[in-house]
């Protein structure tokens, strides 16, 4: 069988979560936690302007923002992008999964997450498939809690730790403390697929 190439295969007949409830997600996440925009923007590093969009649908956050979001309302990622799981036990079939797409200005996009472990708030562990296009990169350095585990399943990246940078290609594997700020990007011309665990489930 060949290879998927592209970023238009490898989300081939995989279900994408629906992009108009993350909106109302943040929204009632922040109202439950009495929060107000300027509190959740603070927290979050960014305007109160941005908050306000995303929860109206009109902004599409990067990763790195929905991770800022979603610590600011002490929950994770997946919380808030991904419909509740069906009951169908420990295995998440090929095809079946969700691929979440985020986007922030036209250097941010084209990197989406699979979701390959079924992970809610207080998990030990949490598991991705990272697709990044071609000149993908995140939006700047996250750092949180806990640890990370990634293996380069296709293509290349430069995986940023603080002021390090390393090239990652196929068959290359990294752990670091996610206390140490880190990021990536695909500097190279070809899909970009990494296999990337960490604990606890933050995403």
């Amino acid at each position: 069988m060949t290879r998927k190439t592209t970023l238009e295969q490898a989300s081939e007949s995989v279900p994408s979560a629906p992009s108009g409830q993350l909106g109302a997600r943040v929204l009632h996440a922040r109202l439950v936690k009495g929060m107000t925009l300027k509190e959740v923007a603070a927290l979050a590093q960014c305007s109160e302007s941005s908050v306000s969009k995303i929860e109206r649908n009109l902004a599409s956050p990067s990763l790195a923002m929905l991770h800022r979001l979603a610590h600011a309302l002490n929950t994770n990622v997946s919380e808030l992008t991904a419909d509740k799981w069906p009951n169908t036990g420990p295995v998440l079939k090929a095809g079946e999964r969700f691929v979440h797409s985020f986007g922030h200005g036209t250097e941010h996009r084209g990197i989406e997450l699979e979701t390959i472990s079924t992970a809610v708030k207080g998990s030990l562990l949490q598991a991705n498939i990272h697709i990044l296009q071609p000149g993908a990169k995140s939006d700047g350095q996250i750092e949180h809690v806990g640890e990370e585990v990634g293996y380069v399943l296709e293509g290349s990246v430069i995986l940023l730790l603080g002021k390090e940078r390393y090239e990652l290609n196929a068959g290359d594997a990294f752990h670091f403390s996610s206390h140490t700020a880190h990021g990536y990007e695909n500097t190279g011309t070809h899909i970009a697929r990494i296999l990337w665990v960490n604990t606890p489930a933050t995403f």
